[in-house]
């Protein structure tokens, strides 16, 4: 601590304190996840209790539970009051608010974020749907060709299609088992959603336009075509890339 002079008085200057608690919070929260890992815990398997993390850890009760604390909020631990703690679900709704903020925040600039967020998806979907090719069975064919005809249906009507495109592409890698991928997916989905009414000019092709798209992808899944599905799928994205940034967007169908 040291002292400023001020005529007739002094005044104490308190000297910042290195930041420790802070790299501590992340050690245990690192901790905690090594613990999960290391005993192969799954979503929904019970944590050891408070007083076993703090023996096992070596930390204090009011550490532990503020580490605890942000590992909640990522949906790595869920802490059940009155049952104990659990492993969390892990889902992406973490990553989810963080795209949402940062796409909100970076529109009032221009569409660049957005633009990113599709170009990942892009880049994605269409990798992902030449395997889709190859492995969907006519149980999965039938259930788009559902879902491609309400999209029609919708589109002749003028009517808007969005919850029946979420699901053509939900449904489209259901067949891969990949979990990872449909949660995603859904992640870009509801990015784009929230952030598609703030931007500028912001606009989509006409239903009848996106339901003609999903059935060009469709046709080329039931010849089990991955090269036509997946030229398919980036003709698809030529919209979405034109509504973000109509300067620059690929003209559809190159």
């Amino acid at each position: 601590m040291s002292t400023v002079g001020i005529p007739g008085e002094q005044v104490k200057m308190v000297e910042p304190r290195p930041r420790t608690g802070t790299r501590q919070q992340r050690l245990i929260q690192e901790r905690v996840k090594q613990l999960i890992f290391d005993r192969g815990l799954r979503p929904g398997e019970a944590l050891p209790t408070e007083n076993d993390l703090m023996q096992e850890l070596d930390v204090s009760r009011a550490s532990l539970r503020e580490a605890l604390k942000t590992l909640e909020a990522l949906e790595i631990v869920e802490v059940r009051h009155g049952h104990g703690m659990f492993v969390g679900s892990m889902s992406l709704d973490a990553l989810v608010h963080g795209l949402v903020f940062h796409g909100l925040l970076s529109q009032r600039q221009d569409v660049t974020a957005a633009a990113e967020l599709v170009d990942v998806r892009d880049i994605l979907e269409c990798a992902l749907v030449r395997r889709v090719a190859t492995t969907i069975d006519e149980d999965g064919i039938a259930r788009l060709e559902q879902i491609v005809e309400r999209m029609e249906e919708l589109g002749r009507q003028g009517e808007p299609i969005v919850p029946e495109d979420r699901r053509f592409h939900e449904e489209l890698y259901a067949p891969l088992g990949n979990r990872l991928v449909i949660q995603l997916l859904r992640a870009f989905w509801e990015v784009l959603e929230v952030v598609r009414p703030e931007l500028p000019g912001g606009r989509r092709s006409s239903p009848a336009q996106d339901a003609h798209h999903h059935r060009l992808i469709l046709e080329r899944l039931r010849f089990r075509d991955p090269m036509g599905a997946e030229l398919a799928m980036r003709e698809h994205f030529a919209g979405t890339h034109a509504w973000l940034n109509p300067a620059t967007a690929p003209a559809e169908g190159a």
